[in-house]
């Protein structure tokens, strides 16, 4: 039997917008049924553009918000927070890194004492162990025990993204929900990211989910691929298939629209122009 960290059924949010004086209100079903799973330390790319629901279900697996309707498993635990809350037990065990990271470090804040703040807020461990736990997460990142002093705005984007990353995993997540997270980068940053993300991954046995609109990133990082489209999963299947095969319309639109840089497809396309 597969060991399942992630699992969706049915998922559903909607948000309900006010009405003015002379109109009534309004329903945006931002997420409508979406299934999925997710394997211990494989990675779900969930693809589409902007406004497809990509980003509602990400804060509905990192818990910032609750669904409208349908379960949310994690770890084998039904999530509802409704009833229950936001247990410091699920704060460990998921995690999110944004697409800035710069907008979300605190500038305020020496890198040292971002990365010791979840353990401040959702353990008991000591100062010296914050400390030691800091200094060894800033080395499995890339960064050294130079940088522990060091304030937000000293560091490039890609160093940024590293910290953000690194706090991540302070409190040794299960599952790892990355949101656009190279979007923001130059190319070569991003790959020197994405090859971080794959050795932490292979490392720590992480879990991602890999919220996407570039194509490129999604078929290098992922195991599986959700393609989405106004709020409704229309394609699901393993990277090699959907790449080697999509089925879905909007599939084969968003593939047709992505450039290629293999030398025959620049080929083609400048044979199309010059005609």
């Amino acid at each position: 039997m597969s060991d399942i960290i992630l699992a969706a059924r049915d998922l559903k949010r909607d948000y309900h917008l006010g009405g003015g004086m002379f109109s009534g209100g309004r329903t945006i079903n931002a997420v409508k049924g979406v299934s999925f799973e997710v394997e211990r330390g494989k990675t779900l790319a969930v693809v589409g553009e902007s406004g497809c629901g990509k980003s509602t279900l990400a804060r509905m697996i990192t818990m910032i918000e609750a669904p409208t309707a349908g379960d949310l498993v994690i770890d084998g635990q039904k999530i509802d927070l409704i009833r229950d809350g936001m247990t410091p037990e699920l704060r460990r065990k998921v995690q999110i890194v944004f697409q800035n990271p710069y907008g979300s470090l605190n500038p305020r804040q020496k890198i040292g004492d971002v990365l010791g703040e979840p353990l401040l807020i959702n353990t008991k461990a000591p100062a010296g162990e914050r400390r030691d736990r800091a200094m060894e997460m800033l080395k499995k990142v890339g960064l050294g025990p130079e940088h522990y002093n060091r304030y937000p705005h000293m560091f490039s984007g890609g160093q940024r993204q590293r910290i953000a990353i690194a706090r991540a995993l302070m409190l040794n997540p299960k599952l790892l929900v990355l949101d656009e997270p190279v979007s923001a980068l130059d190319l070569s940053v991003q790959a020197q990211v994405l090859n971080l993300l794959a050795d932490l991954q292979d490392e720590f046995n992480l879990t991602y989910v890999f919220i996407s609109h570039d194509l490129s990133v999604v078929r290098y990082i992922a195991d599986d691929v959700m393609v989405m489209y106004f709020g409704e999963a229309v394609e699901y299947g393993s990277r090699d298939a959907v790449f080697s095969n999509p089925q879905h319309d909007y599939t084969k639109t968003l593939f047709a629209a992505t450039p290629r840089a293999d030398v025959a497809s620049i080929k083609a396309r400048l044979a199309r122009r010059a005609a």
